[in-house]
């Protein structure tokens, strides 16, 4: 009885040495099989990545078109930077103006470059007199760049009805702004400025060619030309 109670626990034990095996066979095998699709998981993630995250390739057409080429002598002579504080509204008036009325306070920052073409010089408008003396005529200053910069330019407030705001209400704002720093430029004597600059400059290139003394012709200030606007 002992030896058949020995030999069944034997059996079993064997039984379950092999269900163990078995079991670990079978892991192995599952593990084994889960590696591929893992390993193509990481690939296609991989991929996917790159795909999201790709670095664009930008191709410039090899074609150039020139449309004009001028040789310029202008002689910058004066810079202002100006800020400006513009507020611009639309649909303010009337009962509706809860629902239609769009208001924003816009805050400009802009360049106005003064200065003289030095192009404009004919042969007359340079003497010279037995003493050594350069009598000049210089052309009068002007306006030559008037800059508004759209990055350091925002909206600090604004005020929109129920309907939505005015799309182009910024834009009018902006083409204000141009103005009205070309005006403060204007009323600060950019351009008196930029003529005086022009005549040290202009002076001290004479005195270093070997003249004497330099006299300044004075000339009546031309109108200011319409600036050239850069957005």
């Amino acid at each position: 009885m002992k030896s058949k109670l020995d030999f069944n626990t034997v059996l079993l034990l064997l039984i379950l040495l092999a269900f163990i095996a078995g079991g670990i066979l079978f892991i192995g095998s599952v593990w084994r099989l889960a590696q591929p699709l893992e390993e193509a998981e990481r690939v296609l993630r991989e991929q996917f990545e790159g795909i999201a995250n790709t670095t664009p390739t930008i191709i410039p057409d090899p074609l150039t078109i020139i449309r004009q080429v001028r040789s310029l002598s202008r002689l910058e002579t004066a810079s202002y930077t100006i800020e400006k504080v513009i507020t611009a509204e639309s649909g303010q008036e009337g009962p509706l103006a809860f629902l239609f009325g769009d208001r924003l306070i816009l805050v400009a920052r802009g360049q106005v470059i003064a200065g003289v073409d030095l192009g404009r010089l004919g042969e007359n408008d340079i003497l010279v007199t037995g003493d050594g003396t350069a009598v000049v005529t210089l052309p009068p200053a002007e306006i030559l760049v008037v800059t508004l910069d759209n990055q350091k330019s925002y909206v600090v407030d604004r005020d929109t009805g129920l309907i939505g705001m005015n799309p182009a209400l910024e834009t009018e704002a902006r083409q204000v702004a141009e103005g009205e720093i070309l005006n403060a430029a204007l009323e600060d004597g950019i351009l008196e400025m930029a003529q005086q600059n022009a005549e040290i400059y202009v002076r001290q290139l004479i005195l270093a060619l070997g003249f004497r003394e330099v006299i300044f012709a004075r000339t009546t200030p031309a109108p200011t030309a319409t600036p050239t606007v850069t957005p």
